[in-house]
């Protein structure tokens, strides 16, 4: 079955509250509340917001207030009337809308028709599903890596529902139905090509097909983003996303190269920016890697996001661009509804910019 969707990001901070408890559980117990198909509760290691205070979890000081993410992803009215709920929970934070295809088995990817050269495909299993007697999210790494994608990361879930069920990590269980996400970009041929595989192969993932734009990759660059029109006809705006698909063994003048890109965008005024931390993946002609006990340093995926006005983002695009021109891989994405708050400041709001035939950079 392949359907319209919205998907939902919260961004908000790890001792966000709303009435008295934690913005997390709140949401998370929210979209259980509702049925949600999918979500998933993200925690970042480093980023800023509109208020530029500096979270990191590098140095202790910084560490007490982590950014976190919350994904949700189910059919249109539901995600709305959940956005209006997330909105009234705190006016803090930044709240997103962003169309995707979502895609439940069966369904028959030969069926698909992007409308993009590049495309966004992300893939929601629990942490313990099997594929052929291995974990599923490696067998579906090394589909897309066999297949030609540009990058995949896997993203460690510590919260979330899937098929509507609350699924919660805790301490001393096996948290086996706990959802990770496994988000890939690419050419939508390559992208096509493994996910017919991965629908023959993994038992009922959950999956969205989204557009999006690859600008760089392993320093190369393929295209810069163009920004769409200021607003669509109802005089909404768009959003731009870019997100820099990186390594933690990354590297930029000898400092990790996602830590040295949040404090150029923070110290040249950016609105914000979250940085994850993937559990394997790989970007470019490199082969998927990941956690090891072995291994004396991590050389796990990192995903730095950052989202901003089209005038603006041309701005940050510059100093991504200088900082990855030896390595990672950077996407650019219409974000059609956004709304940010924080003291005294609120900006945007979640009624969604109509579509429209240009291109998702």
């Amino acid at each position: 079955m392949i359907e319209d969707g919205l998907r939902l990001s919260v961004y908000f901070g790890e001792r966000d509250r709303a009435g008295g408890r934690l913005l997390a559980g709140r949401l998370i117990e929210l979209y259980a509340e509702h049925g949600v198909c999918t979500s998933v509760l993200l925690r970042g290691i480093e980023g800023f917001g509109l208020e530029h205070q500096l979270a990191s979890e590098r140095l202790l000081t910084l560490s007490e207030d982590l950014p976190l993410l919350a994904l949700a992803v189910d059919e249109p009215a539901r995600i709305r009337e959940l956005a209006s709920r997330a909105q009234a929970l705190s006016p803090r934070g930044v709240l997103t809308l962003e169309r995707a295809r979502t895609l439940h088995a069966p369904f028959d990817a030969a069926e698909l028709s992007p409308g993009s050269q590049d495309v966004k495909l992300t893939v929601y299993v629990g942490r313990q599903e099997r594929i052929g007697g291995r974990a599923a999210y490696l067998a579906i790494v090394e589909c897309l890596h066999r297949h030609g994608v540009a990058g995949a990361s896997v993203m460690l879930g510590l919260d979330g529902t899937l098929a509507g069920a609350r699924r919660r990590a805790r301490f001393l269980a096996r948290n086996a139905q706990v959802p990770l996400m496994i988000q890939s970009v690419g050419e939508a041929g390559a992208i096509l090509a493994a996910l017919e595989r991965i629908a023959a192969i993994a038992e009922d993932p959950a999956v969205t097909l989204e557009r999006v734009l690859v600008c760089k990759r392993d320093g190369a660059l393929l295209a810069e983003p163009s920004p769409p029109p200021h607003a669509d006809a109802a005089g909404l705006d768009y959003w731009q996303k870019l997100v820099v698909y990186t390594s933690e063994r990354s590297r930029h003048r000898g400092q990790p190269l996602h830590s040295e890109l949040v404090r150029r965008l923070r110290r040249e005024g950016a609105s914000g920016a979250t940085v994850l931390r993937g559990l394997w993946g790989y970007h470019g002609a490199h082969r998927p890697h990941g956690e090891a006990f072995w291994s004396l340093g991590r050389h796990v995926p990192v995903l730095t996001v950052l989202i901003d006005t089209p005038e603006n983002t041309r701005r940050w695009f510059a100093i991504v661009d200088e900082l990855t021109s030896e390595t990672g891989l950077v996407t650019s994405e219409l974000v059609p509804a956004l709304r940010a708050g924080a003291a005294g400041v609120q900006r945007g709001g979640l009624a969604l910019a109509e579509r429209h035939g240009q291109s998702p950079g």
